[in-house]
């Protein structure tokens, strides 16, 4: 009964008239000829793919799920899954924004970006295939010796082979230093690594010839913690010198995780047993390696809950002028019917608008992330890289846990809207709320970004990051401000920026005498700074649909309408959450241990 559109309308507008992405690709020179037209075609085209192949699978994916041979160790993911694959790769998919170096097609990240949102919409579980490889190779073409890239980057650029990354040990989440994964140098410069992982999402399936798996683990001499942490190719088949697939490698998949959601994902216990494996980069300094991956996951698992509200809402939207149920309070609209349609109900329209507002303004920060990592790896003078890859650090974060947050919220409120029907499985529903529930945990929790966010990015340079962005902002209003329309948005914007100074300054300062109050704040902080965010967002938005607002088109109309309700019922929630961080430390820390 689900259907998806893609938001391609949203899209252009976004790239188009917010961002104006064609000038800024001008002054790159990888992307310099790249034009409006072959943007939107690109974007077309990956719609159809995502609407018409993806999406028929994600039911059935979910209610089948991956089932392991415990045998052969051999995984099996639901029916089409390995075709739809097979068409991914045969139509150039995996290529997108891939080095032409290595057989990619040099697009930039931006328009990858737009075309995994929807892929995600479509059926994120099959997506994180793809996408984890795509990760893979960032790692790689980062760190990857000439050999390693020579063998490895165009098998994965074309999507022949996919990857994974294994960190997490069974007695050990996020505190990767707990690692006890051991390699043992071998004569031959290989590595023979002992270990086992676990949540190792895509760790086996039968979509590819080969998966790669970069494992971390420890090697003999290593010191404690993560300063002892080294990175490994383990292929699933050894590699010929001639670049064929050769015998099987000693890593495979114990067991699959009995998950909540995302069940057309094989998430995997990956045992390795005396498994051969290579050297990335420098011996105990696997993390910096890894860390490219993992901040590229962060960004791709924001996108995941993006897709999942775009989709949930655009479904709850069309319920709600479907369903029947009640008079409004102020009378009868369908005069016609025994009762009216839903969405004639103020609190209907509420989760409604709270859905689309939070998929419009995540849309718009998970392209302006993408574009300033676009710039941080083409912009021609080193000044402009290095600030956009600053950008990227302050706002990765808040991608991950601010948009995951949202996406909870309104997939739940998304589900509520169909009622009961919303519990049933035919629905939908419901498995947009299982699968999105995962994206708040895995690649660092939340809290885990929080902290990140507000320890490690904002209070660790003294907040000067997050004055360049305020500056931005203020930048910004100062050029609006003659426009009197533009008043209703600026000036909140305005007041929410000298807040999250006074804040800023007000947790930097407790923490000096007590750290523990970073971690009391950190969850609240990052939400408030989200706000911050997403304002300065739906302020350009609304710039633009201003300006357009006389040309007839209901979009822009409808843009407006979704901005005020942005800053009229979303954007007030941060005065509590600064109140809760104002608090402090103390009412978390007050119970004794015993007690609990």
């Amino acid at each position: 009964m689900s259907q998806y559109t893609p938001p391609l309308r949203d899209m252009q507008f976004v790239l188009h008239e917010v961002l104006k992405v064609e000038e800024a690709f001008k002054t790159m020179p990888a992307h310099a000829e790249l034009d409006v037209d072959t943007i939107n075609a690109v974007l077309e085209e990956g719609g159809k793919f995502a609407s018409e192949v993806l999406f028929p699978l994600n039911r059935e994916g979910d209610e089948i799920g991956c089932t392991l041979d415990p045998q052969t160790h051999a995984v099996t993911t639901p029916p089409g899954f390995a075709e739809a694959y097979r068409q991914f790769v045969d139509g150039g998919w995996a290529a997108l924004s891939c080095d032409p170096d290595y057989g990619g097609q040099g697009l930039p990240v931006t328009l990858n970006q737009a075309f995994y949102e929807m892929l995600n919409s479509a059926n994120q579980a099959w997506t994180m295939y793809p996408g984890l490889t795509h990760g893979a190779y960032d790692a790689l073409h980062a760190h990857g010796t000439p050999e390693q890239k020579a063998t490895y980057l165009p098998k994965l650029t074309s999507g022949e082979w996919t990857g994974t990354m294994c960190l997490t040990e069974p007695h050990a989440g996020t505190d990767l230093g707990l690692l006890r994964t051991r390699a043992e140098p071998q004569a031959d410069g290989s590595y023979r690594i002992t270990g086992e992982k676990i949540f190792i999402s895509s760790g086996e399936h039968d979509m590819a010839e080969n998966i790669i798996h970069l494992v971390l683990a420890r090697l003999p001499d290593a010191p404690a913690g993560s300063r002892g942490i080294s990175l490994f190719i383990v292929p699933k088949f050894h590699v010929n010198a001639d670049g064929s697939v050769g015998e099987r490698n000693g890593i495979y998949c114990g067991a699959i995780e009995h998950k909540m959601g995302i069940h057309g994902n094989s998430t995997c216990q990956m045992v390795l047993d005396g498994a051969v494996g290579t050297l990335v980069g420098e011996p105990n300094k696997g993390l910096a390696a890894m860390f490219v991956m993992m901040n590229a996951a962060r960004l791709g698992v924001g996108m995941q809950s993006l897709g999942l509200t775009e989709v949930a809402y655009q479904n709850a939207a069309a319920y709600a002028k479907e369903r029947s149920q009640s008079r409004a309070l102020s009378g009868a609209k369908a005069k016609d019917k025994a009762a009216d349609p839903i969405i004639v109900h103020p609190d209907v329209r509420k989760m409604l608008l709270t859905a689309r507002a939070y998929a419009e303004g995540g849309r718009a920060l998970g392209m302006q992330v993408a574009l300033l990592i676009d710039e941080a790896q083409n912009a021609p003078d080193e000044a402009t890289r290095r600030d956009a890859e600053a950008s990227v650090a302050l706002l990765t974060p808040i991608v991950k846990a601010f948009l995951t947050d949202n996406g909870w919220l309104a997939t739940s409120h998304c589900m509520q809207v169909f009622g009961g029907h919303g519990f049933i499985r035919e629905w939908g529903m419901e498995q947009y709320v299982r699968d999105n529930r995962i994206n708040m945990i895995y690649e660092g929790t939340n809290t885990i970004q929080s902290l990140d966010l507000l320890g490690r990015k904002v209070l660790g340079d003294q907040g000067a990051q997050l004055k360049k962005f305020g500056a931005q902002i203020q930048q910004f209003a100062m050029a609006n401000m003659q426009d009197a329309r533009m008043q209703e948005f600026l000036l909140p914007l305005a007041d929410l920026g000298e807040k999250v100074n006074k804040l800023t300054a007000e947790v930097g300062m407790k923490a000096m005498s007590n750290p523990e109050e970073v971690g009391a704040a950190a969850v609240d902080y990052l939400r408030v700074v989200g706000h911050l965010v997403f304002a300065y967002l739906w302020a350009r938005m609304a710039r633009v649909a201003l300006d357009k607002a006389d040309s007839g088109d209901r979009f822009y109309a409808a843009k407006l309408v979704t901005a005020r309700f942005y800053f009229a019922k979303l954007l007030p929630e941060t005065a509590s959450l600064i109140r809760s961080a104002r608090a402090g430390v103390e009412p978390l820390m007050a119970m004794e241990e015993d007690w609990f």
